[in-house]
C-alpha cells in the first residue's frame, strides 16, 4: 500500500455508503489522531484500538446508515508525491459544510481549530 492515510479515508467513504456501522483497518497512531479529530468534528461516533502487538486495528464507528450518512464524501489536498503546505493565515473553511484535517507541530488538528491554535501545516484531506 503506497498511501495508507487515502486507504483510511477510503475505508470509511466505502463502509459508510455501504451501511456498515463500523469500519476496520489496520492501526497507526496518525490514524488514530485523524480518528480524533473526525470524532471532534462529528464525522464518527468513536475510533478505538484493538488486537495487541502485530495485529492491532482500528475499528471506527459510524454515524448514520446508508439512508442517513454524515460521511459524503473526501478530497485528498497531499499525497505522497505532492505535499501541501499552509501558513494558520492561509487555512480556510472546508467547502461544501465539511472540515479540512491538517498536520500541524502540535498535532492533528481541523483547520478551524489549527487556526485557533494559530499553526499552520501540512493539509491532509478535506471530508464533507
Amino acid at each position: 500500500m503506497t498511501d495508507p492515510i487515502s486507504d483510511f479515508f477510503i475505508r470509511i467513504k466505502n463502509a459508510q455508503n455501504a451501511g456498515h456501522e463500523t469500519a476496520q483497518m489496520p492501526y497507526s497512531r496518525m490514524k488514530h489522531e485523524i480518528a480524533k479529530t473526525l470524532e471532534r468534528g462529528g464525522f464518527i461516533a468513536r475510533a478505538e484500538r484493538k488486537g495487541k502487538r502485530v495485529k492491532k486495528i482500528l475499528e471506527v464507528a459510524l454515524i448514520g446508515g446508508r439512508e442517513n450518512p454524515r460521511v459524503h464524501g473526501v478530497r485528498l489536498v497531499s499525497t505522497p508525491g505532492k505535499r501541501v503546505y499552509s501558513s494558520c493565515k492561509d487555512l480556510r473553511l472546508a467547502e461544501r459544510g465539511g472540515m479540512m484535517i491538517v498536520t500541524t507541530s502540535k498535532g492533528i488538528f481541523s483547520a478551524k481549530e489549527a487556526r485557533q491554535q494559530r499553526v499552520g501545516g501540512q493539509v491532509i484531506a478535506e471530508i464533507w
